[in-house]
């Protein structure tokens, strides 16, 4: 019998399904229109298509249900409890400001109601010593008055320096645990346990405020399993773009608030490995948004600094992945000024674009990539959902006649603005790390990713596009290369002249413990991994660096290679390094990572003939003129096989446009290289 792995990525139009068979090595991937309004009935109609659920060995699953509870304010109503006269902090904030000159601008509000505020008579200060004993009645009286107001679902606990001493936070998890059992609890010292207040408390609340919807669609997303004869051996992807199982996902739910976008990274991951390709930025372009990330030297780039809102920072380790809101179903519309815009507003899957015959009216980059050609309206899901050319060709008409411009260059201007909104983010993500995007190659996925992959690397001076197999499910494909993974920090402050070597050691063989304890709760218990780091910096500076190293025991011998290594790292990162300067240790880091079985991509066979055979030949409209270009199923392309643009690779959910004065061939692997003649 054999034995499948399938990924599952929820996406604001679509629900892609990615299986692969681990004894025969064949993969399938499929998709359809997602339901915003009940997730899981997208992913079960998906589900549908197979014929042999016996076979289901496990389901890999990324989710946007945190992400769209946080962005459209839809969480639960959270109870927080913190140190006496410190309740403000999340509204306090931080003196900073989105933009300096903008008077209009509103600061973004906690995700929770001021009057839910609790303060308990506690205190325990920077060392870790208690100076107020906490007192069990206080914590009963907070009790009660939570559960008199039916309105609260959760409570997120924030106390003054519990990082370095959690006594009374964890007191008070057990107390709530016995006085109100069913509301769950969220304490910082197992969120985050690192300084700065306002971070900790953000993130602590946000996992509150996320806790019981996740909770809840976890719950019944097994039921539904159960219901419907699908084994439910389902584990979700986290932010970091590790697994973890259901049980995990809702003790620690803030770690899912970026949870689908990781699997493309992953995947190109695989792809750098494969095909000895040093530098990547990912380019991930759905119906609703464009994730973009970076890859280099094999290693995908981290961050703790993530804002899913501005100013509401969620500090726990992911990877670093920029999203802005533009993808297939952006709306093209006009300003006050008279000014063609696209997006960030999207039509989603329920209307979608104009083109989809849903009711949708507005024009979208979709209807334009169909006016222009470049979608062939009879093929879209390999002609399993035809689209309505007509209808496109109307809602751009509409654009067209208030811009005193044709339907077809009305047409390329929503693709050129597009294209330009999507560069933004790749320069954001490649420049501000002192990356030169002439040294990477675009690796682009998304079901609307590979349109414009090709205009954006001639725009940004990326050297060549890299579009894999099943591009449209790349993200799903991504799932089944990932590895359960554990993530812990700690802010324990020290400098490089008074290192206490044995504190040090005693606190990472804590964090290793507790992270290895964790995936073994998970059933994550082979081929474990452990690496280690610390943040730090110059004394008297306000920002770290990670400084990653393998040793596997501190002594005052062995301790000074972390401080030349992270005078390296300054002095390659800003341009200077002060060896003489003392450094500050700030924040502690473990990483515990299980490997897991993955699939492995077999090499093609070289074609007899190197010229690819053309399916058809049409008249597609590109910015410097239209063209009768070739259209190739890229089924029926395999390695050696070549391209001249103007070009179309046609596949049941995507295309690939090639535009005139480029070229492309297949590789070993069957991803399209493509780059200048």
């Amino acid at each position: 019998m054999s034995k499948k792995v399938y990924g599952i990525d929820v996406g604001g139009t679509f629900t892609d399904f990615v299986s692969f068979d681990m004894d025969t090595g064949k993969v399938d991937a499929w998709k359809n229109l997602s339901t915003p309004k009940d997730p899981i009935k997208g992913v079960l109609t998906g589900l549908e298509k197979i014929d042999d659920k016996e076979n289901i060995h496990q389901i890999r699953h990324g989710t946007t249900i945190a992400t769209n509870a946080i962005l459209e304010r839809k969480g639960s109503c959270v109870a927080y409890v913190t140190t006496k006269g410190f309740g403000d902090i999340p509204f306090i904030g931080r003196g900073n400001r989105r933009g300096h000159y903008d008077l209009h601008w509103v600061k973004a509000k906690p995700l929770y109601l001021r009057q839910n505020t609790f303060e308990v008579d506690e205190r325990i200060n920077y060392k870790g010593e208690i100076l107020k004993e906490l007192k069990e009645d206080d914590v009963k009286i907070i009790a009660n008055q939570i559960k008199s107001n039916p309105k609260i679902q959760s409570i997120a606990v924030c106390l003054l320096f519990s990082y370095v001493n959690p006594t009374h936070e964890l007191k008070i998890k057990e107390l709530f645990n016995a006085y109100i059992p069913e509301i769950p609890v969220s304490i910082s010292f197992e969120v985050l346990p690192r300084w700065k207040e306002y971070e900790r408390a953000c993130t602590t609340i946000c996992d509150a405020y996320i806790r019981p919807l996740v909770s809840k669609y976890a719950d019944r997303i097994s039921y539904e399993f159960k219901n419907n004869n699908i084994p439910d051996n389902i584990v979700v992807m986290k932010s970091n773009g590790g697994l973890m199982t259901l049980e995990a996902t809702k003790k620690t739910p803030v770690h899912t608030a970026v949870s689908g976008p990781t699997g493309g990274v992953i995947g190109a991951k695989y792809i750098s490995e494969i095909c000895d390709i040093d530098k990547i930025v990912t380019y991930d372009m759905g119906g609703t948004s464009t994730d973009t990330a970076v890859i280099k030297n094999g290693r995908q780039q981290f961050t703790t600094n993530f804002e899913i809102v501005w100013g509401l920072p969620i500090q726990v380790p992911m990877i670093d992945i920029r999203t802005i809101g533009a993808g297939g179903g952006s709306i093209a519309w006009i300003d006050k000024g008279g000014m063609l815009c696209v997006g960030p507003e999207s039509s989603g899957a329920d209307p979608g674009p104009a083109c989809y015959g849903r009711g949708g009216q507005n024009a979208c980059v979709t209807d334009a990539n169909v006016v222009l050609g470049r979608i062939n309206p009879e093929y879209f899901l390999g002609g399993s959902m035809e689209l309505n050319r007509d209808a496109s060709i109307a809602a751009i008409d509409k654009l067209a006649k208030q811009l005193g411009l044709t339907t077809e260059k009305t047409a390329l201007a929503i693709v050129a603005i597009a294209n330009n909104n999507m560069v933004g983010a790749l320069r954001n993500i490649l420049i501000e790390d002192g990356n030169d995007p002439r040294d990477f190659s675009l690796l682009s996925f998304g079901g609307a990713g590979s349109l414009h992959a090709v205009d954006m690397a001639e725009i940004a001076g990326i050297k060549e596009v890299v579009v894999p197999i099943n591009p449209g499910q790349f993200s799903a494909m991504g799932f089944l290369f990932a590895d359960a993974r554990v993530d812990i920090q700690r802010t324990v402050q020290m400098t490089s002249k008074r290192f206490d070597c044995e504190k040090a050691n005693k606190v990472f063989n804590e964090m290793k413990e507790t992270a290895a304890e964790t995936l073994k709760e998970q059933k994550y218990t082979n081929s474990l991994i452990f690496e280690t780091s610390m943040d730090l910096r110059y004394l008297g500076q306000n920002y770290e660096l990670e400084v990653p190293f393998n040793i596997p025991k501190l002594t005052l011998e062995n301790v000074g290679k972390i401080w030349d290594k992270f005078n390296d790292m300054h002095e390659k990162r800003y341009g200077f390094k002060i060896e003489d300067e003392p450094m500050e240790v700030v924040n502690f880091n473990t990483t515990v990572t299980c490997i897991t079985e993955k699939p492995v991509f077999k090499k093609l066979e070289k074609a007899k003939n190197p010229e690819s055979p053309v399916k058809e030949t049409r008249k597609v409209i590109f910015d410097d003129g239209t063209f009768d270009t070739n259209v190739y199923d890229r089924d029926e392309l395999t390695n050696g096989n070549i391209f001249i643009g103007p070009a179309l690779i046609e596949e049941k959910a995507s295309v690939s446009v090639i535009r005139p004065g480029y070229k492309g061939f297949v590789d070993e692997y069957g991803n399209l290289r493509i780059s200048k003649k």
